[in-house]
This record gives C-alpha cells, sequence and structure tokens, in this order.
C-alpha cells in the first residue's frame, strides 16, 4: 500500500516550490504580474491558461515554481492536480494561494501504482512528490479516502488465481483488524443450511475456492445500525450458462461490490461514526463443473422465497439475496450494497456512472447531494414495481431474471427488492468498479464509483447525531 501519511503534510513552513492555478478567467491578470521572463517562457510553451491539466515550470535560479491551468481556480475538483506527479520532479511543493481541499486526494492517488507483478517498480526510483496544506485538520480524513480508494483499485485489480474467496475473506480479516470488528465466517455445511442461494452458486467451485459468508460488525450496540453489503463473486464464467471469452476477461472484478464495501466499513470504524456497523460479503466463485446450477433449477433462499434459476449468469442478485435477508434480521435502519451487478446499468449510464435505486425518496435525494459535494457521481434508476411481473416463475415464487432484454438493471434491482424487508431504507449501487481508460490520478482498470459519495452521506446522517 502507498504510503499516503507521507505525500501530504501540514504546512509548518517548511521548504516548498510554490504552484499557482489559473484558469481561462485568471490567467490574463496573473500573467501581466509575471516577471517578463516568466512570460516569455509561457508564451513559448504555448501555456493560456485554458488547457486542463498543462503546466510550466518556472525557473528561480537553483529553485523553481510551477503553474497548472486548471478549470476553475476559485473552486478546485478532487482530479485538478493529478496530472502534476507525473510531470514533477521529486519535492515537496504548496499552492501559492490557499489550501488544496479536494484536490488533494487527486495528488495522493496519482502516485498510487498496483505494481504487485512487475519486476521492475520504477515510482520507488522516481521519489515522493510531497504536498503540503494549511489545513491540518484536513489532512487524516483526505489520507483515509485515498487508502479506502486504493484498497478498491488493488482489491479489483488483483487477479482471480491471487484472489479467490478465501483470500477475500483474508484481506477483509486483515483491514479491519486495527479497528477491532468482530468477524464471523458462515461456510461448509453451515452456509448450506442457512444461506442456500449462497451456497449453490458457489458449488462448482473447487474445496479451496469454496463459497462463504463473510461478517463483520464494529461500534456500540446502542448506536443506530446500519448493514452494508457487498457482492464477492471472486470469479464469474457465467456458470453453464456461460459468457464468450470476451465477456469474461474482466470478471476478476466482479468481487469490486465487496471491495467497496470492505473500503466503506473501514472509513466507517476510522472516522468513528456513531453506528453499529454489520458488513456483509457473500464471497464465491461462480464456475463450471457437474455440481454447477442449471438452468430450470429451484433453490429455495434464506428467506423461504423459492427461486427459480431463469439464468445462472444472473449469480450476483442470488448471493446478494441470502446475505440481504440475513442484513434485515436485525433490523438495521438502513442497508446499502454495492455490486457489479447487471451489463445493463453500463449499456444505460457508462462506465462512469454508478445506477443508485433507493427505497425512499429523502435517502436518494441526501445520497446525491453527497455525490455532488465529493464529485463522486450516480445516477438514480426507479424502482419501478409493474416490472416485477418480469420475474415471475411458472413453478416458483419467482425467477432470477427475466426473458425479456428490455430494463436488466431494474429487474435486478427488483429482485433484490424482494429480500429487503418492507420500509426500511434501502440503497443499491450497481457500479462497474472499473476504468476502461486513464485520466489523471485515474489509472486504467480497479476503481472506486460511489464509495466517496455513499461515505458523505453516511457522515451527513450520523456524524452530528
Amino acid at each position: 500500500m502507498t504510503d499516503f501519511d507521507a505525500l501530504l503534510v501540514a504546512d509548518r513552513g517548511q521548504n516548498a516550490r510554490a504552484i499557482h492555478l489559473v484558469d481561462e478567467d485568471s490567467f490574463p491578470d496573473w500573467v501581466k504580474r509575471r516577471p517578463a521572463e516568466d512570460r516569455a517562457l509561457l508564451e513559448a510553451n504555448r501555456f493560456d491558461g485554458k488547457t486542463g491539466f498543462s503546466s510550466v515550470i518556472l525557473p528561480r535560479g537553483n529553485a523553481f515554481e510551477v503553474v497548472s491551468a486548471v478549470a476553475n481556480a476559485g473552486e478546485l475538483s478532487p482530479w485538478c492536480l493529478a496530472k502534476l506527479p507525473d510531470v514533477l520532479p521529486e519535492g515537496t511543493y504548496r499552492l501559492a494561494e490557499g489550501a488544496p481541499g479536494k484536490a488533494a486526494l487527486g495528488w495522493l492517488l496519482a502516485q498510487h501504482r498496483f505494481d504487485t507483478y512487475r519486476s521492475k517498480k520504477d515510482e520507488a526510483e522516481r521519489g515522493p512528490r510531497v504536498l503540503v496544506t494549511s489545513e491540518a485538520a484536513a489532512v487524516e480524513p483526505v489520507v483515509r479516502l485515498a487508502e479506502a480508494t486504493a484498497l478498491v483499485r488493488d482489491l479489483v485489480n488483483t487477479p482471480a488465481l491471487q484472489l479467490g474467496p478465501a483470500e477475500l475473506e483474508q484481506a477483509v480479516r486483515e483491514r479491519l483488524k486495527a479497528c477491532k470488528f468482530e468477524i464471523r465466517v458462515t461456510s461448509g455445511s453451515e452456509l448450506g443450511d442457512g444461506y442456500p442461494l449462497i451456497a449453490a452458486v458457489g458449488a462448482a467451485a473447487t474445496a479451496e475456492r469454496a463459497p462463504r459468508l463473510i461478517e463483520a460488525e464494529w461500534g456500540n450496540p446502542a448506536h443506530p445500525r446500519i448493514a452494508i453489503v457487498g457482492k464477492g463473486v471472486c470469479f464469474d464464467t457465467g456458470g453453464l450458462d456461460i459468457k464468450p471469452g470476451s465477456g469474461m476477461r474482466l470478471m476478476k472484478k466482479d468481487m469490486g461490490g465487496a471491495a467497496h464495501a470492505l473500503a466503506l466499513a473501514w472509513l466507517v470504524a476510522s472516522a468513528r461514526l456513531p453506528v453499529r456497523l454489520h458488513l456483509l460479503i457473500p464471497a464465491v466463485e461462480n464456475s463450471v463443473s457437474a455440481a454447477a446450477l442449471r438452468p430450470g433449477d429451484v433453490v429455495r433462499s434464506r428467506k423461504g422465497l423459492q427461486v427459480e434459476i431463469d439464468n445462472t449468469d444472473a449469480e450476483g442478485r442470488l448471493v446478494l439475496a441470502d446475505a440481504l435477508t440475513r442484513a434485515g434480521e436485525d433490523e438495521p435502519e438502513l442497508i446499502v450494497d454495492f455490486a457489479t451487478l447487471t451489463g445493463a446499468a453500463r449499456i444505460a449510464l457508462g462506465p462512469d456512472l454508478p445506477a443508485l435505486f433507493v427505497s425512499d425518496d429523502d435517502l436518494a435525494h441526501a445520497i446525491a447531494g453527497a455525490a455532488a459535494r465529493v464529485e463522486d457521481p450516480l445516477w438514480r434508476l426507479p424502482l419501478w414495481d409493474s416490472y416485477d411481473e418480469m420475474l415471475k416463475s411458472e413453478i416458483a415464487d419467482l425467477a432470477n431474471s427475466s426473458g425479456s432484454p428490455m430494463a436488466g438493471a431494474v429487474v435486478a434491482a427488483m429482485f433484490m427488492k424482494r429480500f429487503v424487508p418492507d420500509e426500511m431504507l434501502w440503497a443499491h449501487l450497481d457500479t462497474f468498479a472499473w476504468r476502461d481508460s486513464a485520466k489523471p490520478g485515474r489509472p486504467k482498470g480497479g476503481e472506486a464509483l460511489g464509495l466517496r459519495a455513499v461515505f458523505e452521506a453516511l457522515k451527513d446522517r450520523y456524524q452530528g447525531s
């Protein structure tokens, strides 16, 4: 894990190179005040303050300053500094005016690399770029957000060979150990008896990759109880409804919901929010063998509903159904789940926007407002009751998918809604957990999408209670 603590520090008057941030509106006045040699250098580099993420180094004898163009110098985004660590020499820097605020997150994450499987780790040779800030109290919260985001990225990027259900369990234990969570794991015959859908989805895997339900609890039992649930399908072949090779290529990321849930649980505990937290991760591998679920099979759920398997590749909602049922049994006031659930959500909203389904309008507005403030976008889709009929089964209580190609994300959410207690606050994020192309501070690969938004909403809801 990157040592983010060393990359963002409180300003105590240490020597640091100045970074001037300008935008299209502020640049003309700013450049007039610069020395003639600066103006000549900026003109030679065709720097006009308009080009996003562009920067120029301004020599100062044996030292230098930096000028960088941003979209809005008065309201910094999380990613407006993210290009600089890649182009600046190692050393210590500070903004010439103001504090970095949200922009410190991008500075930190730009220096994180997933290089576990590279024999040459070039970042170790380059050295750190340290940012100092006048907002000393903001250092720890930003560092925690960077660590949580990096945790999601690293877990999602890890190949399935190195991250099966057992390794996911170990990752939960390691990450939550310092926060003193109470952890219990249900597997084997106990899983088959108590969580039959989880057991059925993971039945085709080898013994070394056997399914399990990982639970962790933290906090004062007297505080409001909340549950965080994450889909932990460590690899998804599609089962007997097997995916084509192109569809299977990224399925190491199908545990991205579990990575988000773990990171959020760690953030909640690290911030010591006054809640009683229950984390649930159904960890499975959806494999192919003689023991695999078959289309047309009927499996009893923990709730008692009989589910006909219409499609074995709609396995995420099955394992989540048992986990959601378990979460509801302790009567939390709020359940949040993360899942890389449907391709339909990506078709509707693309890779950057997680689909948000919420059972309550006030909660939906609260999450949307939090998402806007931290610039971690979400888009609400409806829990459309009339689509519930698409889950009708001729022989069981319901089917796990619809024969229709339409409204796939909504239908999946409606299936899960059957396993959430009526009137309970519930938010479901159908997230991609992946970035197809790189942007400053956001490399191609695993990504936390919706994590910061939900954490901000939880802080709003509970920090003052």
